[in-house]
């Protein structure tokens, strides 16, 4: 199977230095290593440019970038060249360099299909890296992000699993330690999904994270030897039975079950009792889930710093691992899938207030923008607030507009907390959150205090309605859009949804559409 996982893998664990070349359809992609440590990528793909990329996370102005052709310069780097010329600090060219080599890798594992090439290197020249990743990171990353590829399956259900390394362990969930503790070397990973009852989607993800983390390796199953048709020995014939022959028949002997098979039945029977058994959470998910529930009751009224437990003076480097400690301990992926419903909202929720805290300090000018409204004193000048505000809502609607809806987010919480009381700026938000799988379960809560803020405003029942609508909840998508016409009768996009005519009447609710469209059809 040609795919990222298997190549990240061989070159990472087997410490190769070289290049790995992914090509497709006009796009190229170019990942170099030294001793299995991604060091350097380049990529024709016009949003992972370094330019792009350097907007994006507001590295440098909207001026800059539209000029960036002016700074090009064939006999060194743009990074460089945009530096010498002031327009670029050097920790902001390490953010930025370090934000592409994740954003390319992370976006080849989607395929399963073009052209891979490893192209092996004794060394990588004199040149000195700065900018290491770390290529497990990247492989969990990636394979948890991913969508499920049926090529996973074909590529592993032949393959006998066994045990390799421990190194990677950590990294798992209790669910996916459990399938990992099955493999008994001897089994098919086909047969271990027969005997696992699991879901096929997460069963094949989380063998393909196994053996591209090094935690277990693989071999062809035996083939089964045929004996040719001259060696069977010929049946014999079988003469009717007499009646002393009944008599003195012999006892059957049992049969010999076979180790394996009985190994077999016993993973199988244990899953059986495992699914009629109440599931039982452990002291330690039930831990963590209780000071998920602690900073979920504060968050609201804590500051960045709060949230990821860390000094105001912390380092960059300090924000980052106190962010993958919490990442590593409050992810979603952390949790059991069959928590209850409402505890996960909760996981997804709290944990994205995490990663907007990180996302913030990340980028060095928002972290310093985000500084400066924390010491602002109390007596601030309100129009000041209020322009810095809109300026902030300007441009989260702007990132939302060209999809960037996580980055997106952090704009308008920002613009919120300097002015809670604009229906506009939680309009925004809401939408997003639509956007954005870890918040989609807050989406509501904000489309209800829009309206809360202006009831008189029919767009914001009709936002709600559109929402409920993607959920699947008719009768209480409905019930907003009626809530839209009584407002305004004639909202073209609330009738539209309801299955009603848009005519041309006077604003008297609903009731008043429904009376003129029958007094129509009798004349």
């Amino acid at each position: 199977m040609e795919h990222i996982g298997n190549y990240l893998r061989d070159v990472h664990f087997n410490k190769k230095n070289g290049c790995l070349v992914y090509k497709q359809k006009g796009l190229q992609r170019y990942l170099f290593f030294q001793r299995g440590v991604l060091v350097m990528v380049k990529t024709t793909h016009p949003q992972e440019l370094l330019g792009e990329i350097l907007l994006r996370l507001g590295k440098i102005s909207i001026e800059t970038f539209t000029k960036i052709d002016e700074y090009i310069d064939p006999m060194q780097s743009i990074g460089k060249t945009l530096i010498e010329e002031g327009l670029l600090t050097k920790e902001d060219l390490n953010d930025g360099l370090m934000f592409q080599m994740r954003e390319v890798t992370l976006n080849t594992f989607p395929f399963f299909f073009g052209k891979y090439g490893f192209q092996a290197r004794k060394s990588l020249g004199k040149r000195k890296f700065e900018y290491k990743m770390n290529v497990p990171d990247l492989i969990e990353e990636g394979i948890r992000r991913m969508d499920f590829n049926p090529e996973l399956e074909s590529h592993l259900k032949d393959k006998v699993l066994f045990f390799n390394k421990k190194e990677c362990m950590d990294r798992l969930t209790k669910e996916e330690k459990g399938l990992l503790e099955a493999i008994d070397g001897s089994t098919t990973a086909g047969d271990l999904f027969q005997l696992s009852g699991s879901n096929p989607e997460f069963f094949w993800k989380s063998m393909y994270l196994f053996y591209c983390l090094n935690l277990i390796d693989v071999k062809e199953a035996e083939a089964k030897e045929k004996v040719p048709e001259k060696e069977k020995k010929p049946r014999k014939a079988v003469l009717p039975k007499r009646k002393k022959d009944i008599k003195v028949e012999a006892p059957k002997k049992e049969k010999v079950r076979k180790p394996a098979v009985l190994e077999k039945e016993k993973v199988k029977k244990a899953a059986a009792e495992e699914k009629k058994a109440p599931k039982i959470i452990d002291d330690e998910i039930k831990n963590k889930i209780a000071d998920l529930e602690k900073l979920r009751k504060n968050i609201n009224t804590m500051n960045y710093y709060q949230i990821l437990d860390v000094p105001k003076k912390a380092s960059q480097k300090e924000i980052k691992k106190a962010y993958f400690e919490m990442a590593r301990k409050y992810h979603p992926d952390r949790f059991d899938r069959d928590l209850p419903k409402e505890t996960k909202e909760m996981v997804e929720e709290v944990f994205g207030h995490i990663t907007i805290a990180f996302q913030t300090f990340s980028n060095e000018k928002e972290k310093q923008d985000y500084d400066a409204k924390l010491d602002a004193p109390a007596g601030l000048d309100r129009r000041e607030l209020e322009k810095n505000a809109e300026s902030k809502f300007r441009q989260g609607k702007g990132l939302f507009n060209r999809g960037k809806y996580e980055e997106a987010l952090v704009f308008f919480e920002e613009a919120i907390k300097l002015k809670r009381s604009e229906a506009n700026y939680h309009l925004f938000l809401a939408k997003t959150e639509t956007k954005v799988p870890l918040f989609r379960g807050k989406a509501e809560e904000d489309f209800l205090k829009t309206i809360e803020l202006e009831p008189w405003n029919p767009e914001h029942y009709v936002a709600l309605g559109e929402f409920y609508s993607l959920e699947g909840l008719t009768v209480k998508s409905r019930r907003q859009f009626k809530k839209a016409l009584d407002i305004e009768p004639e909202h073209e996009v609330a009738l539209k949804a309801l299955g009603l005519a848009v005519t041309s009447v006077k604003k008297k609710g609903l009731k008043g559409v429904l009376s003129l469209s029958k007094k129509k059809k009798k004349s």
